[in-house]
């Protein structure tokens, strides 16, 4: 059974420098990583760390309302497919909707964008490439109509 919990900061780092950063210079720590209004979420099977996500406070000027940007959601590769990612998306929305947050974006790769769909988030605007990682579509989900 995998549970979902709020984490800190440090304890993201090791998972994204493994699944996200892995021979590319690019870094593992993020603006807003530390801000007082940022949400960490850990995936926990048999109490240890499997997947990580963060939730930050980032205006978009695509979409009115409130927002929060997904960054770093990464599932150790040996537990992809277990549904960790969409357990710490449920938990997310919960959280965001209770700080009346209206719209929960992100930064998509592009093997990532079924999983997100699936997740009820929409594709926005055209494809882009992030230099060291590949191309992505920014997408969105409406948490508060």
């Amino acid at each position: 059974m995998i549970q979902i919990k709020i984490i800190s900061t440090e304890e993201t780092f090791p998972i994204r420098l493994e699944v996200l950063r892995k021979n590319i210079p690019l870094p593992f720590e993020f603006n807003g990583d530390f801000d007082s209004d940022t949400i960490h979420l850990g995936a926990f099977k048999n109490d240890k760390l499997i997947a990580v996500s963060s939730y930050m406070k980032a205006t978009n000027k695509n979409f009115e309302g409130s927002h929060y940007q997904l960054r770093g959601m990464a599932t150790l590769t040996e537990y992809q497919g277990f549904g960790a990612g969409k357990l710490m998306l449920e938990q997310a929305f919960l959280i965001l909707k209770e700080k009346s947050i209206d719209i929960l974006w992100c930064n998509a790769r592009i093997a990532a964008v079924d999983f997100y769909k699936k997740q009820g988030f929409q594709t926005f605007g055209e494809k882009f490439d992030i230099s060291f990682v590949g191309e992505h579509y920014m997408m969105f989900k409406k948490l508060n109509s």
